[in-house]
């Protein structure tokens, strides 16, 4: 038997190669159709966070220049009710001035009616006596006057002479 085979490596070595080669081709191949899908996923979603940033920016802007209208709002309504606050105040120490001298008058009133009372009464208690007075002087006039009647007709009665009596009422 002859086990001498002659073997050729040579061709067997370029047979592996070649497989080998095709293999590393099919594999770069793979590797860069999928890194390219990779790449163009990245690309996309790179895109939308461009998209999504860009919006996000307009956003920021819009919100911000809100803020600073807000601030500005702010700023003026702080104005306002400053000045507000000063109007009250100064309303409330007009009102206290005028409640003040109001009381000041009243009391004056107060004071002027009661001296007015005292002198109604004091007036009062004048025509009291006046008309005490006066009543006490009707009856003297009255009982005189009876008198004069009385000794009118006793005169004429004795002497009919011409008498001119008067009468006061």
């Amino acid at each position: 038997m002859d086990n001498n085979r002659h073997l050729d490596l040579d061709s067997i070595i370029e047979e592996v190669r070649r497989q080998y080669e095709q293999i590393a081709q099919n594999s770069r191949a793979e590797a860069e159709a999928w890194y390219q899908s990779r790449y163009e996923e990245l690309q996309s979603t790179a895109g939308r966070h461009g998209d999504s940033l860009r919006n996000t920016k307009m956003e920021i802007q819009e919100l911000t220049r809100n803020i600073q209208r807000l601030r500005a709002e702010i700023e003026s309504v702080k104005k306002q009710n400053q000045q507000l606050q000063a109007a009250i105040a100064e309303a409330e120490e007009r009102g206290e001035m005028a409640l003040k001298d109001a009381r000041t008058k009243l009391e004056e009133l107060e004071c002027a009616l009661n001296k007015d009372k005292e002198e109604l009464a004091r007036l009062l208690k004048e025509y009291q006596e006046l008309l005490n007075i006066k009543i006490a002087l009707d009856v003297e006039i009255a009982m005189y006057r009876k008198l004069l009647e009385g000794e009118e007709n006793r005169l004429c009665g004795d002497n009919p002479a011409s008498v001119n009596v008067c009468k006061y009422q």
